[in-house]
This record gives C-alpha cells, structure tokens and sequence, in this order.
C-alpha cells in the first residue's frame, strides 16, 4: 500500500543535545551528574505528570526546584542552562517540508505543554499538518493510542504511514499497530531509510 504520511518525533530526532557541556556545566553546580540532572528533570514522577497534561510544565519546573533545593525563582535559569546544547536539525525539518503538500506530515511526541508555543516560536510548525502532544492528550508512547489518535488526525491507515522515532520501545509499538518504523540513529540512516521504504512503498 501506498505511503500517505511520515510521522516524526521530537526530542532525541529533531531536537537533539549537540553540546553537552552547557548540561554538565549545571550539573556540576549542582553537585551531580550529567545523567543524575538528566533522570531528574525527564525520567521523574513530576515529568510524567507534565507529559501527560497532570500538571503544567511551570509547575513540573517548580518541582523540580523544589527537589534541588533551589528557590522557584531559578526556575527560568536552570531550565536555560539545561536546554542550552539542544539544536534543531534542519535537514529533518526541511525534508518534512519537502514532502507537503503531497503527503501529509505529523509529530508524534512525549512532551509538556509548553512544545507547541516553542515550536511556534521557532517557526517550524509549518512543517506539520498535525502535531500530536502527549500533554495536549493524555496518552504517551508506546500507548497505542497515540498513535490512533495521530492516524486520524491525518485520516491515514497505519499501513500508509512511517513513524521515526529514537525509542526502540516506541517503535515496536508503531509497528504493532501497523505503521512502517524506523529508527532514528542519525540523519543520514533515516533518510536513506525513509528513502528505502518510500521506494518499495511507490511513495
């Protein structure tokens, strides 16, 4: 069957830490380490609270601020310093472009409610026809749903869509569910990859 829609992720895909140093730098002020700051600010109960719309990503900030011992008035300078080596690939964001209007495009991310306002600052919500927001849903990968709810979205059947996505986990999920999966490495692999699948798909 003919491929209708790509559906890419977010972070660790598009947006990608390029310079962990800003990230270590925190972390060490802090007293821990690359991977202590990066458990605590993603893979905490207050994280997936903010992921799936519990609570608001200001919120999930002054948590965190409260587990650091920091005054909530840090907030906006640790959440800075955290981000600071994250870069946007725009090769991937190009691409996407490159296929629309022909074939509809979609996010697919575990995120807190505060992606869609900076990806609109960003300006390259032009690059999608939907993006689907776990905070904005309920539902996080690998939940099925998520991606039901991407399908319909787009109005395309599982088998008329590509997933890329870094999370082997979510992948597996996609493709459960009938979707074509590749798994992001790096640039060059998954869009040779893509290119692959849209070949022997008559993309």
């Amino acid at each position: 069957m003919t491929i209708r829609a790509v559906y890419f992720d977010l972070g660790g895909v598009i947006l990608r830490t390029d310079d962990q140093a800003p990230r270590t730098t925190l972390a060490k002020s802090l007293g821990l380490g690359y991977d202590e700051i990066d458990r605590i600010v993603f893979g905490s109960a207050s994280s997936r609270q903010a992921s799936t719309g519990v609570i608001s990503e200001a919120q999930h900030w002054r948590n965190l601020m409260h587990d650091l011992n920091l005054p909530e008035s840090e907030a906006n300078r640790v959440m800075d310093a955290f981000f600071a080596g994250d870069r946007v690939d725009y090769t991937l964001i190009n691409f996407l472009r490159s296929l629309r209007p022909a074939y509809k495009t979609g996010l697919i991310s575990n995120a807190w409610d505060g992606l869609r306002p900076w990806i609109l600052s960003e300006k390259f919500d032009d690059a999608f026809d939907h993006m689907t927001i776990s905070a904005e849903i309920g539902v996080e990968k690998p939940d099925t749903r998520i991606y039901q709810h991407a399908l319909e979205k787009l109005n395309v059947r599982p088998e008329e869509a590509v997933f890329v996505d870094d999370v082997p986990a979510n992948i597996n999920a996609a493709q459960a569910l009938g979707l074509h999966g590749v798994l992001f490495r790096n640039t060059q692999q998954t869009l040779g990859e893509l290119q692959e699948i849209f070949l022997h798909k008559k993309f």
